[in-house]
């Protein structure tokens, strides 16, 4: 099984990644993880570190388009890798994926033209590159201002030296991204499994606490030996 974790920077994506396959692994499921972008493991995901700087310009003035072929090519390059874990492993959990590309390159664009966009993705990543499609993709669907304050709390990262880079900085532009993974998971339908990250005192919780409501997803309990 692929399953997906989409969100915005900051939603705690990486978090529940660990705690979904420390779950997996205590249950004797086979499972493995994959993180995109894959920085400093290929050429693609390398470029995308320099946009993601500032080195090529500020959001709006990068093309979507190569953006999107920055981050499609990484997955491309890793294609290899994906497929190898996919063959050895029952779950294989990715940190982002083909639907990231989607709705932060499309909410750069006017409404009118991200359908346009999201399909372009879509053939580019699941056609051209003949990369597979996710059996679930889950979102996080953690609030703007929480995840401003989690990317924050990040420790250093390998790709930048700046606390926040030229995406996690814009927290207009993540609202809008915010709301493109809406409308993707809305128009998924029983592809996609949306999470809100706070319980009902609206505080967050515990990443082990996420992870058994999303193991109770019909598509993973089921892998349950």
């Amino acid at each position: 099984m692929l399953l997906a974790i989409e969100g915005i920077d900051g939603a705690g994506k990486g978090t529940l990644c660990r705690a979904l396959l420390a779950l997996a692994k205590a249950r004797g499921i086979r499972a493995a993880t994959l993180s995109f972008p894959r920085y400093d493991d290929n050429q693609f995901a390398d470029l995308v570190a320099r946009y993601l700087r500032g080195e090529m310009g500020a959001i709006d003035e990068v093309p979507v388009r190569y953006a999107a072929l920055l981050y499609g090519g990484d997955r491309f390059e890793s294609r290899g890798d994906l497929l190898a874990l996919m063959a050895e492993h029952e779950l294989v959990i990715l940190d982002r994926y083909v639907s990231s590309n989607m709705a932060y390159n499309a909410a750069k664009l006017p409404l009118a033209e991200r359908g346009e966009l999201i399909a372009w993705i879509d053939q580019l990543e699941f056609g051209m590159f003949a990369l597979p499609r996710p059996d679930l993709t889950l979102l996080l669907a953690t609030s703007t201002q929480l995840a401003h304050r989690m990317i924050g709390e990040k420790a250093a990262r390998s790709y930048t030296q700046q606390t926040r880079d030229m995406h996690e900085a814009d927290r207009d532009y993540l609202d809008i991204v915010a709301g493109v993974y809406g409308d993707l998971a809305n128009a998924g339908g029983d592809g996609w499994l949306t999470i809100n990250p706070l319980d009902e005192a609206a505080n967050l919780r515990p990443p082990d606490d996420i992870a058994a409501t999303v193991w109770q997803h019909p598509a993973l309990s089921a892998l349950s030996p």
